[in-house]
């Protein structure tokens, strides 16, 4: 009798621990997985929606629309105005591909289906053709044109924000494709070695080079008991490996802005190990790397290592924006853009609106600080500084006429051989309206060079063109 007792004992033990675990799992399932299956866009319940609702439209800032969605006889077709223009914004919504960009970030927007489920049933039977909402973007159509055709024919990418609220203008990614001809051409871009589905603003990660002194600079005046004089013969050696300056120059006796100015990196090298790793890695990712950045669309991490096995060799290279230091161009576009903004560094925003298809106001995006980079005495100085970059020194190419302009040349080594060319920067230096990166991908040229002349335009082209 006892030994019947103890099997249905284990029995029952065994069924309980069963039962348990299947809750445990659904549980599990229902609050962290839901959500996740719910919006994927391979979900084919998603694509009952689409059969019965007209898909929103998206607009530029001035109202010019750039998607729309048609009814014919038999389906819905999604028309893309501009075709590869807004290919890594918009992205695409199709169903045998899944969706991008805002089309999947917005989907439940653009579908209005933000009701309770019940709701959302009943209005299906009520109104089964109902229409989308409209996404307003902070996008200037023009100016998104002109920064795409002047990266024609380069690998690279262009961002153009307001350093004070976080608009973003204009964000361009090349190369690019064509959102409309997906069907045909979807094969040839899956080969293609170039990627031309990589949003390279957001998602590709770059050496930053000479860009990245200016969070060195930071790091150095935040720092007083560290020596601000040096000088430099032309490169600096830690332990037993070499750093050059560009050319092997020897720029002599220096201070922190002659350093900027020239772009000095055995200075630069040198001031990174007097401020030592963790207060190099601290003010980093104040700069909101390490860190996911809030925004519109899926964004990379950009990358500073200051762990237990970095090294003295490790932080000089990284002082300088080589070594395993990775950044997106976005987040050198609200690196700059914090100096300009005394050190505030504000949440980027692409989507600034959601309207009803009778055009009421349903959301519309504030601007966010997400991070106080630094004290805006501090940032004011390195704005002056990066003024003088452009006044005097490797930034010249992008200086304007009448306008006072900051600005940080980089040429950052890699493993092609051909090195990046960047410039962040931003005007006016004294009102900042607009602030800039830009990096040319492999492009073999200096930032001064290659990316000056790029940002200078569109910051010209900006200033003109968007009035707040």
């Amino acid at each position: 009798m006892n030994k019947e007792v103890k099997r249905m004992a284990r029995v029952l033990t065994v069924m309980c621990l069963l039962f348990v675990s299947l809750i445990v799992y659904l549980s599990h399932f229902q609050i962290f997985k839901a959500q996740e299956i719910k919006d994927n866009s391979f979900n084919k319940r998603l694509w009952i929606d689409e059969e019965n609702i007209l898909r929103g439209m998206i607009l530029d800032r001035n109202g010019k629309t750039l998607a729309y969605s048609e009814r014919t006889e038999d389906s819905t077709i999604r028309h893309y105005n501009y075709g590869n223009l807004y290919s890594h914004i918009i992205g695409y919504s199709y169903r045998e591909y899944g969706k991008s960009g805002l089309e999947l970030t917005y989907n439940n927007e653009l579908l209005n289906l933000k009701d309770s489920t019940t709701f959302k049933e009943i209005k299906k039977i009520i109104d089964p053709d109902g229409e989308g909402n409209n996404l307003k973007l902070t996008l200037d159509h023009e100016l998104q044109e002109i920064a795409n055709n002047s990266l024609q024919g380069k690998k690279g990418s262009i961002v153009a924000m307001n350093p004070k609220n976080g608009e973003i203008y204009a964000m361009v990614s090349q190369p690019d494709f064509n959102a409309n001809e997906l069907r045909k051409n979807w094969q040839d871009i899956m080969e293609n070695t170039d990627s031309p589905f990589l949003n390279r603003a957001t998602n590709g990660l770059y050496a930053p080079g000479s860009v990245f002194k200016v969070i060195t600079a930071v790091a150095g005046l935040e720092s007083p008991n560290v020596n601000k004089s040096y000088d430099c013969k032309g490169s600096i050696t830690v332990e037993g490996y070499t750093l050059k300056d560009y050319g092997g120059k020897a720029h002599g006796k220096l201070g922190i802005e002659d350093a900027l100015v020239k772009s000095c990196n055995s200075y630069f090298a040198q001031l990174g190990l007097g401020v030592g790793k963790e207060k190099l890695g601290n003010v980093s990712e104040k700069f909101m790397m390490n860190k996911d950045i809030p925004f519109d669309l899926p964004v990379k991490s950009s990358k500073f290592d200051y762990g237990e096995k970095i090294g003295k060799t490790d932080i000089a290279a990284s002082s300088i924006g080589q070594g395993k230091t990775l950044v997106t161009p976005l987040n050198m576009a609200m690196v700059t853009s914090a100096i300009a903004n005394e050190g505030n560094m504000v949440k980027p925003i692409l989507v600034k609106e959601i309207r009803s298809p009778k055009g009421n106001l349903l959301e519309v995006k504030d601007t966010e600080t997400i991070s106080q980079v630094t004290d805006p005495l501090i940032a004011n100085q390195v704005k002056n500084m990066m003024v003088e970059v452009v006044r005097r020194g490797t930034g010249a190419n992008a200086n304007i006429q009448n306008i006072k302009v900051a600005g940080k040349t980089g040429t950052a080594e890699n493993p092609t051989g051909k090195t990046h060319s960047w410039f962040i920067g931003f005007a006016p230096a004294d009102d900042p309206k607009v602030a800039v990166s830009v990096v040319l991908e492999s492009d073999g040229t200096t930032g001064g060079s290659g990316a000056a002349p790029i940002a200078r335009q569109i910051m010209i082209e900006a200033l003109n063109r968007i009035k707040e």
